[in-house]
């Protein structure tokens, strides 16, 4: 018993000497070794001020700048140093009423009583000029620079986007941010926001007890210098760009222009638009809520994210999925039969490339019915679902019905229709060709943006191949994204696409065509009307389109809402946007003049629905 006594008693006092060796170890590495916890403990005679690094600048393709920095200047506080003091002449000079400091003071209280939080963001250099020399008499406040925002040529706010405050959410989840940091919110500043933020960089200062910095804290030896962001070189012409927003000025719609050899985005034109500018600096949240009011929605990209029917143009596609799927050929006629779906007076289509020309809805509706009646069930209620099905898998390949990657944090996918859809609105084998035939001239339930037509028009342009439209050539030091350098070939023969581009040459430049507004002197514009209707008001006017016919340099397409015939507005707009690229001139002034004088924003919301044709 005295044995096992004895034993538990040399164990025990083996823990304590252990225990103890442990604590005096930890404590000798503190106090000697780590000098951590004394840099900590001296929180209150130093000043730990954020580097902010600068932004990564964008530039256009032609080395434009885009969007670049300026100096502003926060007011921190650090709730716990501060002491009493003049609070009245301090608020007046920031211009605050003294509930405010106390609000913004308690707020400051809430987040940490020892960690820096902004107190007042972003004085002007002339703000902080006047309010410096007093700084030194608020103890627990202190300035530190920031580099904002700037937008010097008031282009491109919904491919840029803005740069504003960090969310609490974002704090929580990613540590490189913290309160009153900034963060991209939309465009590419959101995209590339790890690319173009940098890294932060941080300076410690010893402070008197006025604080007033007196020197670095152990001559810098825990500075961390910041690193600058990488700067990115867009695709976007800015004199392009300048151009297309003037076209479509007092219009509702999108325009993009990509070049077809490459997927650049040329020019990407949302309308309403607005100056970059405003919403940057402590205005902000006033600016951005009233452009959230404002009618017709101007923070909304319609380039990208209004999926509209794309009406006329959709034919082009219904042709080259017929000819492959041979249901068709290429001197295949049909009547302009106008007992099976609503028309203009043109001459029977004796060809699928005169077909194009005219844009004959009678002709497109025998030929989707082809495609959707296929004759694989003997009842058209099972048959149908079948044909829609392979449809829906060839009309895929040109990127409709799926989200394109242009380097936009929001791109919306757009809707192609299959069985699963009608089997759900209607009921499985309730529904048949007879249902859904306004597929057949780009109607009914089809759903294609802007961005979405205007590869689709690269397609034909390259005669069955496209890079991913993309908004950026290179990010400095590691030059394009590999998925921008991926070839996409279609699995159509080549051969196919002859006669649909001579039908689109026919829409511009032949004696009976749907666009005869869009030619340009001197060079073959292949392009393809469309007029969608809206069910709010006038008929959506769409135009896709590219030039020149032999080594295309440029491909496009125009949406403008509530405007009427595809021909009439769209199509002028596109034939100057390719002339401006090609030419850098206008050569007929009066065509320029009609398109920049036109005010197609409608007064008031009509009712009626009107039905279209191109």
């Amino acid at each position: 018993m005295n044995k096992h006594f004895e034993q538990r008693k040399y164990l025990i006092l083996g823990i304590i000497i252990i225990t103890g060796l442990i604590i005096l170890i930890k404590l000798f590495y503190l106090q000697i070794i780590n000098e951590e916890y004394k840099v900590s403990a001296l929180n209150n005679s130093q000043r730990h001020i954020i580097q902010y690094p600068p932004r990564g600048i964008i530039y256009d393709r032609d080395s434009n700048i885009l969007a670049s920095n300026t100096v502003a200047y926060d007011i921190m506080v650090i709730p716990g140093q501060v002491k009493p003091f003049d609070t009245v002449q301090f608020a007046s000079q920031l211009n605050i009423s003294v509930k405010k400091f106390k609000q913004r003071l308690l707020k400051a209280r809430h987040y940490s009583y020892f960690k820096a939080s902004v107190f007042f963001k972003l004085l002007s250099a002339k703000e902080y000029a006047s309010f410096q020399e007093y700084i030194h008499h608020y103890r627990g406040f202190y300035v530190q620079p920031r580099l904002v925002r700037d937008y010097p040529q008031k282009l491109a706010p919904h491919v840029l986007g803005d740069v504003g405050e960090v969310g609490k959410k974002m704090v929580e989840s990613d540590d490189y941010y913290q309160a009153g940091d900034y963060i991209g919110l939309n465009g590419l500043e959101k995209y590339y926001e790890k690319e173009l933020r940098g890294e932060k960089g941080l300076k410690i200062y010893l402070v008197d007890a006025h604080n007033r910095i007196k020197e670095s804290f152990h001559d810098g030896m825990y500075d961390k210098k910041p690193v600058a962001g990488k700067n990115l070189i867009c695709t976007i012409d800015s004199r392009l760009q300048a151009y297309g927003k003037k076209l479509m000025r007092n219009k509702l719609g999108g325009l993009v222009a990509i070049e077809p050899k490459t997927g650049e985005i040329l020019a990407m034109v949302s309308n309403p638009n607005y100056n970059p500018n405003i919403l940057i600096g402590r205005k902000r949240g006033y600016y951005y809520d009233s452009l959230l009011m404002t009618d017709h929605k101007p923070l909304f990209n319609r380039a990208v994210n209004a999926a509209y029917p794309p009406g006329s143009t959709f034919k082009v596609a219904q042709a080259i999925v017929a000819l492959d799927e041979g249901v068709i050929d290429v001197n295949t006629a049909f009547s302009c039969n106008k007992a099976l779906i609503g028309c203009h007076n043109h001459p029977n289509a004796s060809s699928i490339t005169e077909a194009i020309q005219y844009s004959c809805n009678p002709y497109f509706h025998q030929v989707f019915k082809r495609l959707i009646q296929r004759g694989y069930e003997e009842s058209v209620f099972r048959d149908s679902p079948l044909g829609l099905d392979l449809w829906k898998q060839k009309i895929s390949n040109f990127g409709f019905g799926s989200r394109l990657d242009i380097g936009l944090p929001s791109v919306n996918p757009g809707f192609i229709p299959g069985s699963d859809y009608y089997n759900r609105l209607y009921g499985e084998y309730r529904w048949a060709f007879s249902t859904i035939y306004s597929l057949s001239i780009g109607q009914g339930e089809i759903g294609v943006t802007p961005v979405q037509l205007a590869n689709f028009a690269s397609i034909i342009a390259n005669r069955g191949w496209y890079y991913t439209p993309h908004l950026i050539k290179r990010i400095e030091e590691r030059g394009l994204e590999t998925k921008y350098k991926q070839k996409h070939v279609l699995p159509f023969d080549t051969s196919i696409y002859a006669p649909v581009v001579d039908g689109m040459e026919g829409t511009v430049n032949g004696d009976i065509g749907t666009a005869r507004l869009a030619r340009i002197e001197g060079i073959i514009l292949c392009g393809k009307t469309g007029t969608a209707e809206n069910p709010h008001g006038e008929d959506h006017s769409i135009f896709m389109a590219f030039a020149p016919k032999e080594n295309p340099q440029i491909a496009i397409a125009v949406y403008v809402e509530n405007s009427g015939y595809g021909g009439t507005w769209a199509g002028p707009i596109a034939s100057l946007m390719a002339e401006k690229y090609l030419l850098d001139t206008i050569q007929v002034k009066w065509k320029e003049d009609r398109i920049l004088d036109a005010e197609l924003i409608p007064k008031e919301e009509k009712e009626e629905t009107t039905s279209s044709n191109d």
